[in-house]
C-alpha cells in the first residue's frame, strides 16, 4: 500500500508501485491539506468580490465573462466535457494509471480546491485498474494538457469510456457495477483536474524507467559486441577518462571493465591497433547517456511532486494566484533532450551491428557459415537503420514550436505533449535496436568458440540461448527478433 502524502514521491517508487501493483491510500497530511482549501475557498465564494479566473469566470480569452454562482458547478462539469477534443492513437494503459496517480498527488497538496471525494475517485480508479481512454494528440503542453486530461476526467463525471477487466466499455456502465455515483463539481475543480501536466510528466516518468533499463542493456550487449568483433580493452581503461572527467563516461568504462573481468577474448593479443568509434567511443557516448538520463531525471522528479494547476490556493495567505505553473516547458525541453540520448543510443548499436556483419576480423558475411546460399544477418541490420533513421526525425525539438490559441491569450505554449508522445516512440525503436544488436552479438560471438568471454557476459548469453537459438541456415526472423526485444525487458540480468 503505498500512502499519498507531502514525503518527496521518487521515479524509483512510482516503478515500484506499478510493479507490484500496490494500492493508493491518502495520508492524513493530504487528507487535511484537501480539505482546508476547500473550505477555504468554499468560504471565499461568497465574498470575494471581484473576477477569479476559472472560479468565478470563464477560460482561456473567455477571463473577463463572469459566472454566475448559481452555474458554476455547471461551469466546470462543461469545462471537462468540452475539453475532451482528443485524437490520434490511445495512450498506453500503464502511463494512463501514472496519471492518475501524479493527478492524485498533484491535488494532494491543498492548493487546487479539489473535494476529497474527487480526488478519492482517482485512487479509487487506480485501485481498480479502471483506466480512461485518453488520446495521444491535443495537449499543447501549455494551459496544462487540456485534452488528454480532459478525457482522464471525463468518468469522474460519469462520462467517456474505460478500460476494466480487459474490456473497453462506457464509463457510466462500469459505475452501476462498482457502485461508484458521478461526482458533481465544485467551483475550480475541472480547471483543477485539467490544468496540469500530468500527460506530459507520465509519459516522461514511463520513459525514464524504460530508459534507465536501455542504458544498462547497452553496456552489456555492447560489451557482448565488443568481445565478438575482437576489440580492444585499452579504450576502457580509467586513465583517460579522469583526464575528461565527465560522470556517465566514468561510470561506464568502469562498467565494461566489470562486465568483462575473466574474459579470454578480452585478453588475448590483438592484431589491429584500433577499434572503429562505435566500440572505441563507447564510454564518450553511453556516458552522455547516462549524463542526460540523471538530468532530466531530477527535473522530472521535482515535476511530479508540484502542484501544476491555476489558479493556485493558499488558505494560509488568504491569496488565490493565477500563474503559469501549468507550462510545460520545464519539462518539453528535458524530454527533447532525452530522446536525442536514446536516439543516439540506438544509433551508435546500429552501426556495431553493421560492423559484426561487415565479413571483418575473420567473422563471416553476415554471420553464415554459407553466405550466398543464406542471407543470415544482412536485413535485421537494415531494419535497425530504419529504425534508427526514424528516431532521428523524431528528434527534431517541439519544445521550440509554439502556435497560439485561445484568441491569443495563450500565445506562446510548449508543445510538450508532442515532447513526450515522440519521446515514448524513440524508447520503443532504441528497445528494438538494441534486441538486433543483441541478436547479432550473440550470433558473431559463436564464431570466437572456443574462446570464451567473461562469465557475467556467458551467462547472459546462455539465458539468451534459451529465447533466441544460433542460426545456421536463412529462417523467419521477425519472431526471434521479437523475442530478442522481449529479452532486454528482463531486469534480473543487468
Amino acid at each position: 500500500m503505498h500512502t499519498i502524502s507531502h514525503e518527496r514521491l521518487t521515479i524509483e517508487r512510482v516503478k515500484e508501485i506499478l510493479d507490484k501493483h500496490e494500492q493508493l491510500q491518502l495520508g492524513p497530511e493530504a487528507v487535511a491539506a484537501i480539505e482546508k482549501c476547500r473550505k477555504y475557498l468554499d468560504s471565499k465564494m461568497g465574498d470575494i468580490g471581484h473576477p477569479v479566473y476559472g472560479i468565478t469566470t470563464g477560460f482561456g480569452s473567455l477571463c473577463n465573462i463572469s459566472i454566475p454562482e448559481k452555474e458554476l458547478s455547471q461551469l466546470q462539469h462543461n469545462l471537462v466535457m468540452s475539453h475532451a477534443c482528443g485524437m490520434g492513437e490511445e495512450v498506453r494503459p500503464e502511463i494512463v494509471k501514472i496519471m492518475l496517480l501524479l493527478k492524485a498527488q498533484s491535488l494532494s497538496y491543498g492548493h487546487s480546491g479539489s473535494q476529497l471525494c474527487t480526488v478519492q475517485r482517482l485512487i479509487d480508479m487506480f485501485n481498480n485498474d479502471v483506466l480512461p481512454v485518453v488520446y495521444q494528440q491535443g495537449s499543447l503542453g501549455a494551459s496544462g494538457d487540456l485534452a488528454p486530461l480532459a478525457h482522464l476526467s471525463l468518468p469522474i463525471i460519469g462520462m467517456g469510456e474505460v478500460y476494466y477487466k480487459g474490456e473497453r466499455r462506457e464509463s457510466a456502465d462500469v459505475w452501476k457495477e462498482l457502485g461508484w455515483e458521478p461526482i458533481r463539481l465544485q467551483s475550480k475543480e475541472g480547471l483543477a483536474l485539467l490544468n496540469g501536466t500530468q500527460f506530459m510528466s507520465a509519459h516522461a516518468v514511463w520513459s525514464i524507467i524504460q530508459a534507465e533499463r536501455l542504458s544498462q542493456w547497452a553496456d552489456m550487449i555492447g560489451a557482448i559486441s565488443l568481445e565478438a568483433f575482437d576489440g580492444r580493452i585499452e579504450p576502457f581503461y580509467p586513465h583517460s577518462h579522469r583526464l575528461r572527467a565527465q560522470p556517465g563516461q566514468m561510470v561506464t568504462a568502469e562498467r565494461f571493465a566489470e562486465l568483462l573481468e575473466g574474459s579470454e577474448l578480452i585478453c588475448r593479443k590483438k592484431e589491429h591497433v584500433q577499434d572503429p568509434y562505435s566500440f572505441r567511443c563507447i564510454p564518450q557516448v553511453h556516458g552522455a547517456v547516462k549524463d542526460t538520463i540523471a538530468h532530466v531525471h531530477s527535473i522530472i522528479e521535482n515535476e511530479i511532486n508540484s502542484a501544476t494547476d491555476n489558479p493556485n490556493i493558499f488558505p494560509d495567505e488568504d491569496l488565490i494566484i493565477s500563474a503559469g505553473n501549468f507550462h510545460g516547458e520545464p519539462i518539453a525541453i528535458p524530454m527533447d533532450m532525452l530522446a536525442v540520448a536514446l536516439s543516439e543510443l540506438g544509433s551508435i548499436s546500429e552501426r556495431r551491428v553493421y560492423r559484426l556483419i561487415s565479413g571483418q576480423r575473420s567473422l563471416p558475411p553476415f554471420l553464415v557459415a554459407k553466405p550466398g546460399l543464406s542471407s543470415g544477418f544482412m536485413i535485421p541490420q537494415y531494419t535497425a537503420a530504419s529504425i534508427v533513421s526514424q528516431s532521428k526525425g523524431l528528434c527534431w525539438p517541439a519544445s521550440c514550436d509554439s502556435i497560439p490559441s485561445s484568441q491569443d491569450q495563450e500565445d506562446h505554449v510548449s508543445m510538450g505533449a508532442n515532447s513526450a508522445t515522440k519521446l515514448v516512440r524513440v524508447v520503443e525503436n532504441t528497445e528494438s535496436v538494441l534486441g538486433i544488436e543483441l541478436m547479432n552479438a550473440a550470433q558473431a560471438l559463436e564464431f570466437r568458440r572456443p574462446a570464451k568471454s567473461s562469465p557475467k557476459l556467458e551467462k547472459i548469453v546462455a539465458e539468451y540461448r534459451k529465447d533466441v537459438p544460433f542460426i545456421y541456415v536463412d529462417r523467419y526472423m521477425h519472431p526471434l527478433m521479437v523475442k530478442s526485444k522481449e529479452f532486454i525487458r528482463r531486469e534480473d540480468l543487468y
